[in-house]
């Protein structure tokens, strides 16, 4: 056989070698599965239910009317001069698209267990694609909050905005990054230990309560001096805290709080695709 055809091949797959491999041009080889993925994630989702896609835009309105209801007019929480449903909702945005990237990602090695097992492609492309389909979403949620932005401002609501909204494409990245992250390390962990994936959400739920999601930062160290340094050390927090600034130009920035956030994220990240590089070696056993 001709030495020529033996190795001029198309795509040649090779074991890893190295402990930690992020082959970003194999990534790219695979673009368009990674599109496929991202496509199937949208429209399964909702396949079949009588809403569809709207619930997109039912789960953040509803919440932001819930918060409204119970954190502002029943507990007293003031949010200044900005109308306290697009305060919350502008929170719950955020958050929201976190979530989503924690929860798609963290079911990895498990829900796509039958495809590992027959068809090779990098395995990273699948919690990389629900990050990618969860951003799609989150454009739906951000219409709607532009649109309550108009309406507010119409109807005199004291709104402005400022130049640090150029910034916020690269802090939602760090929720999707970090939700990426966190999700891969619990993907990982699930394959060995199957309890472990009906504590997320749970957990979750536990962490929006110290995300400043439905209150401001500065009211926790005001009120609850003690507790304070638990929201201080949590970099959502400071990511909504930010977000909000952005969009509604009430609060502050914390310079060193986005540091620790970027710090946090990147190590999450990276830590993440480590043990995610090791399990997919042999998560098919345990699976």
């Amino acid at each position: 056989m001709d030495s020529k055809n033996t190795n001029d091949w198309l795509f040649e797959i090779t074991p890893k070698n190295k402990f930690f491999s992020l082959n970003f041009k194999e990534i790219w080889q695979y673009r368009d599965l990674l599109m496929l993925f991202v496509k199937r994630d949208i429209i399964t989702v909702y396949k079949q239910t009588v809403l569809g896609p709207l619930w997109y835009l039912i789960q953040p309105l509803f919440t932001s009317i819930t918060f409204t209801i119970i954190f502002n007019n029943v507990a007293g929480i003031k949010t200044g001069s900005i109308p306290p449903f697009l305060f919350n909702l502008g929170g719950i945005m955020v958050w929201n698209y976190f979530t989503a990237c924690l929860n798609g990602t963290s079911d990895t090695f498990k829900s796509n267990a039958g495809i590992f097992g027959k068809v090779y492609f990098p395995r990273i492309i699948t919690p990389l694609s629900i990050v990618i389909s969860n951003l799609i979403k989150f454009g739906i949620q951000f219409g709607i909050f532009i649109f309550f932005y108009i309406f507010f401002y119409f109807q005199g609501a004291d709104l402005s905005l400022n130049l640090s909204i150029l910034f916020f494409p690269i802090l939602i990245s760090f929720m999707g990054i970090l939700g990426l992250g966190l999700g891969m390390m619990i993907s990982s962990m699930v394959t060995k230990y199957r309890d472990l994936n009906n504590l997320v959400g749970f957990g979750v739920q536990l962490l929006m309560y110290i995300s400043a999601v439905m209150y401001p930062m500065e009211l926790i160290k005001e009120k609850l001096p003690k507790f304070g340094w638990i929201v201080e050390y949590n970099p959502l927090a400071y990511v909504i805290e930010t977000s909000r600034y952005m969009l509604l130009n009430i609060g502050s920035i914390s310079i060193l709080g986005l540091v620790y956030t970027m710090i946090v994220t990147i190590l999450v990240f990276f830590i993440g695709l480590l043990i995610f590089n090791r399990t997919e070696k042999s998560f098919i056993d345990t699976v």
